[in-house]
């Protein structure tokens, strides 16, 4: 090989790494993290975990930033250990995809339509149809499936490079006995471990493979260690990733490490040994490009259903490994920086740590609220302590979203992250109010005042549906139900009511001396407060409801609620104000 073919070479490498990488980026955002944000729901069952790891690979084409994403989210305590380790196995059998679309470079024939399958025909085809999308579309998601298209057509011709610049060893005698030498397993195993170490992607180094196997050919029993040692040495990646995490997560990188290379002690020694005992005839014969993807795939698969059942026995490894100090807590990050790698993935964590947000400012509120009926000195610490711990999330995911933002995002997922940064404002005031609806209450019994029976009376029908609207908000985003948010406006329509007649009738009650001034104030800070609760809620519902159903249709049902032009409206509206009447002064 002459320095132009190593030119040749290492541009080609070079191609296939940038097409490899846009390719990723652009299929992870065309899902809009639809696979992902069912990841955390992979809990005990070890079938689920696997088809998820599959189905996420299979999606953004890179086991690379899978397993980066496990290493982020059991560091930010979003999963545990043991959820990742089916997830990690499934991961193995979905990149065997990317590999069997490499060996079509293999295919040689003068059938037209065989031909159509060889990277040099249907690369430009890719390239332009990408370019066109691209420049043509306003639209991001199509400009997405552009970009794909074009990283994968980047990525074909790289291999097309790389065909090319090894072409000249055919017949080299030199480069021969190199091979002849890696018909040693071991010295296989390592090469094909260092080598995709050092350029830390599996697909790069099984294309480069296959494009050895298809120019200067390749046997059996030097091509198959070599596969098993690539698999060792994706494991770079995730070794990288857990520097600076905590312990669990590090362990994650463990599993992934010793899943692998116990995988490739067990078939090179049942490889090996049958082959001493029965003698495989295949073992000196050429492998070809799609033979190579058939020995990947089969590898993966069978280390796979070996070891599937063995998954408490590799986290306990891992965990003899790294092993904890008993004086050393654990610590987790809040949203790990790692997750930002995969934005759609990242937004779906987000969203997991809003619905969090919006539990503690439900319980807050719900607190609160008791205090005004029947005081608790136990209950103040537990609002206190929510208020501050909703100023946290507060800070910590307002950070974390506004460097999600500066990322290249689809349409949806900007969408949603503007959503979610209003809303976690919205919860952080929920918290306030709360805490100021508890200072009322300890108001009341620090001065030995109360309300009149009335007013009591009046003050749990407003509870009542204070605590429903909270309810269907706090329901309605955990489950991204429309249909619940659609009900949060027509009642909050309900509570303003409810609250001017209240502030009335208070103000009847002082005219009749039912009631002194010193209670009408901390009953004044308390509608305010109420009021501006329910606010909340329906600021949380429409923006939910602009967001699932388009800016568009958002907008209209808005605008009909405020016209008075819209039936589903009014009628939840007079539905809820039958159920909270007040009773006749």
């Amino acid at each position: 090989m002459d320095v132009f073919a190593a030119l040749k070479l290492m541009g080609g490498v070079a191609f296939f790494l940038y097409g490899m990488n846009v390719m990723s980026a652009s299929l992870e955002k065309m899902s809009g993290g639809r696979l992902e944000r069912t990841l955390n729901s992979a809990t005990s069952s070890k079938a689920k975990s696997l088809i998820l790891g599959m189905g996420i690979t299979v999606a953004i084409q890179s086991s690379s930033t899978m397993t980066v994403m496990l290493v982020g989210l059991v560091n930010s305590g979003l999963m545990q250990l043991h959820q990742t380790v089916g997830v990690i196995m499934g991961s193995n059998i979905g990149t065997t995809l990317t590999v069997w679309v490499l060996a079509l470079a293999g295919i040689e024939s003068e059938n037209v339509f065989l031909k159509m399958l060889s990277p040099e025909n249907f690369a430009p085809l890719f390239a332009v149809a990408g370019i066109i999308l691209m420049m043509t579309s306003d639209n991001k998601k199509r400009r997405d499936v552009g970009n794909a298209l074009i990283g994968f057509a980047v990525l074909m011709f790289g291999m097309v490079l790389m065909k090319e610049s090894v072409a000249s060893l055919e017949g080299n005698e030199r480069f021969a006995m190199i091979l002849t030498a890696f018909k040693n397993p071991i010295l296989g195993v390592l090469a094909g471990m260092v080598f995709t170490g050092v350029i830390q992607s599996s697909a790069a180094s099984i294309g480069l493979l296959q494009t050895f196997a298809s120019t200067v050919g390749m046997s059996y029993g030097v091509a198959m260690p070599i596969v098993m040692g690539q698999n060792i040495g994706t494991c770079v990646t995730a070794l990288l990733s857990s520097v600076g995490v905590n312990k669990n997560a590090k362990r994650v990188a463990v599993v992934h490490i010793y899943f692998n290379l116990i995988g490739t002690i067990l078939c090179l020694t049942a490889l090996y040994g049958l082959n001493a005992l029965i003698g495989f005839t295949f073992m000196d014969k050429s492998i070809s490009p799609l033979e190579i993807a058939l020995v990947h795939s089969i590898f993966n698969i069978t280390v796979t259903a070996v070891l599937l059942p063995f998954g408490l026995a590799l986290e306990k490894l891992a965990q003899w490994t790294i092993r904890d100090k008993t004086s050393e807590p654990q610590t987790y990050e809040f949203l790990d920086e790692r997750l930002l790698n995969a934005p759609s993935f990242a937004i779906a964590q987000c969203q997991a740590m809003a619905v969090k947000m919006c539990g503690i400012a439900k319980e807050s509120v719900f607190c609160a609220i008791s205090l005004v009926s029947k005081y608790d000195e136990k209950i103040v610490p537990v609002v206190r302590d929510d208020e501050a711990l909703l100023d946290m999330y507060e800070d910590n995911l307002g950070a974390y979203l506004v460097k999600l933002s500066a990322k290249e995002l689809s349409t949806s997922d900007n969408l949603e992250v503007s959503r979610l940064l209003h809303a976690i404002g919205d919860f952080e005031r929920m918290g306030d109010h709360a805490l100021n609806i508890m200072e009322s209450a300890e108001e009341l019994k620090e001065k030995g005042i109360g309300f009149s029976e009335a007013a009591q009376e009046d003050l749990k029908v407003l509870h009542a549906a204070l605590e429903e609207v909270i309810d269907l908000t706090v329901r309605a985003i955990a489950t991204e139900d429309v249909s619940l948010a659609k009900l949060v406006e027509p009642l909050e329509q309900v509570i303003d009511e409810l609250v001017m007649s209240l502030r009335s009738r208070h103000i009847i009650r002082l005219q009749n001396g039912k009631c002194s001034i010193l209670p009408g104030f901390i009953w004044s800070d308390l509608m305010i407060n109420y009021e501006r609760v329910s606010d909340h809620c329906s600021n949380l519902a429409s923006s939910l409801i602009q967001t699932s159903e388009g800016s568009i249709e958002g907008h209209m049902y808005m605008s009909g609620i405020k016209s008075g032009d819209n039936p589903e409206f009014t009628e939840n509206f007079k539905l809820f104000k039958k159920k909270y009447k007040l009773a006749d002064p």
